[in-house]
């Protein structure tokens, strides 16, 4: 990332974190070889998360009114490779056909096409999202959330820290070859937040089962986001294709 400039930006609108505990074991052969699951004291974690893209372009470049702005839903967990922490995706859906076909060329990521809905009712964001990708499994998350409390920073080394603060996203091409994606961002502003979830099969489709006990939440109004080109991690090779 040094000395490189950054190619893209975007802004996260709304968004939720919904994270459940589960076991590592389950998470292992969803990651590939090239890369360790990250825990928090032993424990490893998965999210769902919700959220709207605003102001998606290429450095230097004007958004587009369209695919500029769209909802999208992410199932994520956590790895490590050779110290540095960052994201895993396991799945990600989006309302733009573009940003799907897009984020799966430039980035290798696993994003599927959905039908979706995100607005702000009352104070509550009203979200639905139906996978209607044939490349995925069948996946609903419908629900209403949000902030509950005062916007608060993450605490150096805490649990929401770990959950939250990933300067970085790995993924794996056809081939099998690991990449790294860097981006920049401000620290979160987080808030405590509260969810009704009616329906979620997010995690069902990776043969996940979440646990019975209500997920840990927090909420995000806004974060801009800068994003540099993959870089390819030349000392791992991944066994799992996209």
């Amino acid at each position: 990332m040094s000395g490189t400039p950054w190619l893209f930006r975007m802004r996260w609108v709304d968004l939720l974190f919904a994270h459940w505990p589960v076991p590592a074991d389950a998470l292992r052969p969803l990651i590939p070889n090239g890369l360790e699951v990250d825990t928090f004291d032993g424990q490893a974690w998965l999210g769902v998360v919700p959220f709207r893209m605003e102001d998606v372009a290429p450095r230097f470049l004007p958004s587009p009114p369209g695919p500029g702005r769209f909802p999208e839903l992410n199932v994520r967990t956590y790895v490590r490779h050779g110290g540095r922490g960052g994201v895993w995706f396991l799945s990600l859906d989006a309302g733009s056909r573009l940003a799907v076909e897009g984020a799966r060329t430039a980035f290798h990521l696993p994003y599927y096409r959905a039908r979706m809905s995100a607005a702000t009712e009352a104070g509550w964001v009203e979200y639905d999202s139906e996978r209607i990708d044939a490349r995925g499994p069948v996946a609903t998350f419908t629900a209403r959330y949000r902030p509950v409390g005062p916007v608060e920073l993450a605490p150096p080394g805490s649990l929401d820290g770990f959950l939250t603060d990933r300067r970085g996203l790995y993924a794996s091409d056809r081939a099998g070859r690991i990449s790294w994606t860097a981006i920049r961002h401000a620290p979160w502003p987080l808030q405590a937040a509260e969810a009704e979830i009616e329906v979620n099969t997010m995690a069902a489709g990776h043969g996940i089962a979440l646990p019975a006990d209500p997920p840990r939440l927090l909420f995000a109004k806004r974060l801009d986001v800068e994003a540099w080109w993959p870089r390819r991690l030349r000392d791992a090779q991944a066994s799992l294709g996209r």
